[in-house]
């Protein structure tokens, strides 16, 4: 007997928005989410009853999502921490240092994204973090960056320095790396982004908030570099404009985009496609974000870099499907109920090629050379990596076995996506490497604790 009708992993706007219209429509749901509330990353802690205004309209609306939740056919475990997917399927997860296994008729990978890793030299000093990890803090604990040299590219650096602005500790600067010639690539892309017209005017006025407000902005920026100084803080030196700068900063923080988070799809033995314009791998989803595993949805940025819309409407979409797939509604029915939530993905998705050729990330990111650390737990360099592959290694499992990178405790996530850069550039193949069980590090006190053995 299943534990549930659909089990699904993460409560952000995907996972939120399934899970409410499939409790709608008579199934049992078991929510999996590693953090205390739901929200995922956008709306992470939008529910607390605190009211942070700087934080914006857009990050409140997440509150409708979260209050929604409250259903008899909804159940939420948090703090629970996945670590392997079966067929079945079957889900193992961790809680409280004990674990447990739940079965459902079908399940939904709403994980979500990650920050693009963007490495160069001093990435790994004290006071050089990304910039989502600064925005958790702001949204779980009221933290605020002070004096705040923002470095990299991308919306969400436009976001943030706005909310700084608001909350009355405005960054010191903007180090933008996009260029004229990335923005001329993505005029082409302009009319279609016009369907998303409201988006393309909030970002506008985030940019003249921002000019408002003073801030010094650097764009066309590369060749990044962090020292520290006596004092304890950050001296960061740039090329810009020809010259070279260099600005002082208690706090850098540093973003080049997000990319989908794909462990566990990837791990689930999930058919997996290069997205050039955005430069990493996703998982292969239908329509309905059915993948090639019988049973196993998946939605959200997960599958896909959209956004917050595009994500609720995935998740959407995909809760008709398997309310249709459970003899809960009609075929007919679900495409009758889908014409809102495809036509908010299709505006969502407008703007994505305009998005992704405009800010796109700089080659020397993607594949660093010499000493900048590539492999923050085991400490391996670009140069580490590059000699592993003039010596033999051929691809990302043969990489991993000559330099432990991707062996530390974050089992590849922060690094994985760079040595695929590097193999890339040097003309290995650079195909996703299956993502190994246990999917996050466990004790043996964990796998004790299973009521039956994991094949």
């Amino acid at each position: 007997m299943f534990d549930a009708d659909l089990i699904i992993i993460g409560a952000g706007p995907a996972g939120m928005a399934a899970a409410v219209t499939a409790a709608q429509g008579g199934l049992r749901v078991l929510m999996l989410d590693e953090q205390p509330r739901a929200g995922g990353q956008i709306y992470r802690n939008v529910g607390n009853g605190k009211a942070r205004a700087w934080l914006g309209k857009d990050y409140a609306a997440g509150k409708v999502l979260v209050t929604a939740l409250d259903h008899p056919n909804i159940r939420i475990e948090f703090g629970a921490m996945v670590w392997r997917v079966e067929t079945g399927p079957r889900v193992i997860w961790s809680q409280g240092g004990i674990s447990h296994i739940s079965t459902a008729a079908h399940l939904l990978l709403a994980g979500g994204a990650q920050e693009r890793p963007m490495p160069f030299a001093g990435w790994t000093l004290p006071g050089v973090m990304p910039a989502g990890a600064a925005q958790i803090l702001m949204k779980t604990a009221g933290l605020l960056p002070r004096d705040a040299v923002l470095a990299g590219s991308g919306p969400l650096l436009y976001l943030i320095a706005a909310q700084m602005i608001d909350a009355d500790a405005p960054p010191k600067a903007l180090v933008e790396t996009q260029t004229r010639a990335m923005l001329l690539r993505a005029l082409p892309h302009l009319p279609r982004a016009l369907m998303a017209l409201p988006v393309l005017v909030k970002g506008l006025g985030l940019l003249q908030k921002i000019s408002a407000a003073g801030v010094q902005r650097y764009t066309g920026a590369a060749a990044f570099l962090a020292a520290q100084t006596d004092s304890g803080d950050i001296a960061f030196s740039f090329t810009a404009g020809g010259r070279r700068q260099q600005l002082e900063t208690p706090l850098l923080l540093t973003h080049q985009g997000v990319i989908p988070a794909t462990h566990i799809s990837r791990a689930a033995g999930i058919g997996h496609r290069w997205n050039d314009r955005q430069q990493a791998f996703e998982p292969i989803t239908g329509p309905w974000g059915r993948t090639d595993k019988a049973q196993i949805h998946i939605a959200g940025d997960g599958a896909g870099i959209g956004g917050a819309d595009a994500a609720q409407a995935t998740g959407t979409l995909a809760a008709l499907d398997i309310l249709h797939l459970s003899g809960r509604i009609s075929e007919d029915n679900r495409d009758q109920r889908s014409t809102a939530p495809r036509a908010a993905l299709t505006r969502a998705r407008a703007l994505r090629p305009f998005l992704d050729t405009a800010y796109a990330p700089l080659p020397e990111f993607l594949a660093p050379t010499g000493d900048t650390i590539i492999c923050r737990c085991e400490e391996i360099t670009a140069a580490d990596i590059r000699q592993s592959v003039d010596e033999g290694a051929n691809g990302p499992r043969q990489v991993k076995t000559a330099t432990r990178a991707g062996m530390g405790p974050c089992q590849g996530r922060m690094c994985e996506v760079t040595t695929r850069g590097i193999l890339a550039a040097c003309g290995a193949p650079p195909g996703p490497a299956r993502a190994r069980s246990p999917i996050k590090p466990i004790t043996l006190g964990e796998l004790a604790t299973l009521q039956e053995p994991v094949l």
